[in-house]
This record gives structure tokens, C-alpha cells and sequence, in this order.
């Protein structure tokens, strides 16, 4: 826009010397044609025609490669009966995420659906931003949005367990495994401190399938000391890293 509209004289854009080049997507600058070099008063238009042309063909084969990858599972054809969004909701999910839904297929270990914990749980869920749910969800299920019906979750429960491991519960983060949508709670004294851990959790504690201890092995950085228990080995899918439960317990 700002060569096209420019209101420079041709000295002037001379004297700018601006490359006949627009820059790629990894920051390549990319020759527009074999006849000019620099943009002139004269071939603005013919760059500003280019550089539009490139940007938009610039992923073509990226994108033919995506799409023969879909036919191979969807009659290509019929997605155009959707719009972008309809389509993106269909293999996706809703980015809108309704508890509702998460509740019908919420399971309960070691405590009762009725009991405290479960609701001040609910509460603090309840009160949850969008985006905060979209982080909930990634931490207790490595993905980021919910099926669009319970029949989608193909018979997989929300599992939410509470143990009396933690000693004291309230010095303790949450803990989750991804492969089994499970939610492991501390047997937490009261609702303030049950949203202070989980947000913390959701917040800070991302890493999926050991992911830190697989860039400390390619880094050769030092792991930090594990003091957390034997919960950690447990599972790989497990989110509370044991950097964060030092932190919290002062370990």
C-alpha cells in the first residue's frame, strides 16, 4: 500500500532505491521479475501486481499436498456444501466450550459427585474464561477443544480422582493424564485454594509426554532434582513437573 500510494515523484522514488523483491515467509527476499531491479514511478503497479500475485501462490504446493491428503479420507467435492467455520467445528469442535457437556461425562473416584470438592471444582470451572477452559482441557486432555456431542467422546469418561496422598493437600498442584482424561485433586481444605492451584496448573504446567525431559536430553541442561514421589513415574502423561511441586512446597 505504501508503494502504490505513494505520492513520491520518480526522482524521489529513485532516489529510495527500493529491490524489486518481496520477502517470503521465511524471510527470503524473493526476485519479482528478471527485467527490473528497483521499483520506478513507471513499474510500481507491475510490482505491487507481483508481490500480491506471490504472496497469495506463495504455500500452492503446500496446499495441493493437504488436499491430497484429505481425499484420501473425505470426498473432497463435498466440502464445499460447508463454510470454513462449519467445517472447522465438524473436525474440531466448538471453540466455545460447554461445561454442560463436560459434566454429562464427568466420573467421580474417591469422592462423591455431591461432596464439597466436586462442586467448589464445577464452581471455580464455572468461572473460568473461555480461554482458560481451552487451557483446562490441554492440560487434562492434550487438546484444546471438547466434541461437539457426548456421542463424539466414543464412551471416554472425564475422570476426576482425589487421593489422600498429598500431605498437606493444600501444599500440592493438581495432576493430570492426558491419555486418560484423568484429573487428579489434592483432598484441598476449600474453594479459594482449589482455583489458585488449578489456575496455576493450567497456566504453567504444559508440558505433554515428558517434553521437558526430552529437550533437557537434547539441550544437556541439568533436570531438576525429583522430589515429588513416586507420582511422577506413574504415568508419562502426568502435567504436575516436579520443578512446579518444589516450587509450591518450597522442596
Amino acid at each position: 500500500m505504501y508503494i502504490r500510494d505513494n505520492e513520491a515523484t520518480s526522482e524521489e522514488f529513485e532516489a529510495m532505491s527500493l529491490p524489486f523483491t518481496v520477502p517470503s515467509a521465511s524471510g527470503q527476499d524473493i526476485q519479482l521479475s528478471t527485467k527490473y531491479t528497483h521499483i520506478s514511478l513507471d513499474n510500481r503497479a507491475e510490482y505491487v501486481r507481483l508481490a500480491i500475485n506471490y504472496r497469495l501462490h506463495e504455500f500452492d504446493e503446500q496446499v495441493a499436498a493437504v488436499r491430497e491428503g484429505m481425499a484420501r479420507v473425505v470426498p473432497v467435492p463435498l466440502l464445499s456444501l460447508f463454510t470454513g467455520y462449519e467445517l472447522e467445528t465438524m473436525v474440531c469442535g466448538s471453540p466455545d466450550i460447554p461445561l454442560h457437556l463436560l459434566k454429562s461425562v464427568a466420573t467421580y473416584k474417591g469422592i462423591e459427585a455431591s461432596a464439597p470438592l466436586a462442586q467448589w471444582f464445577w464452581e471455580v470451572m464455572e468461572s473460568l474464561s473461555n480461554t482458560e477452559r481451552s487451557l483446562f482441557l490441554r492440560f487434562v486432555w492434550g487438546r484444546t477443544r471438547l466434541p461437539r456431542t457426548i456421542a463424539d467422546f466414543r464412551g471416554r469418561d472425564f475422570v476426576i480422582q482425589v487421593l489422600d496422598k498429598y500431605n498437606p493437600p493444600d501444599h500440592f498442584l493438581p495432576e493430570s493424564y492426558t491419555c486418560f482424561f484423568l484429573l487428579k485433586l489434592p483432598r484441598y481444605s476449600c474453594k479459594q485454594v482449589l482455583e489458585e492451584k488449578l489456575k496455576y496448573a493450567i497456566h504453567f504446567c504444559k508440558s505433554i509426554d515428558t517434553d521437558d525431559y526430552a529437550r533437557i536430553a537434547l539441550t544437556g541442561e541439568p533436570a531438576a532434582d525429583d522430589s515429588s514421589g513416586d507420582s511422577e513415574n506413574e504415568d508419562a502423561d502426568s502435567f504436575a513437573s516436579d520443578s512446579t511441586q518444589d516450587y509450591l512446597t518450597g522442596h
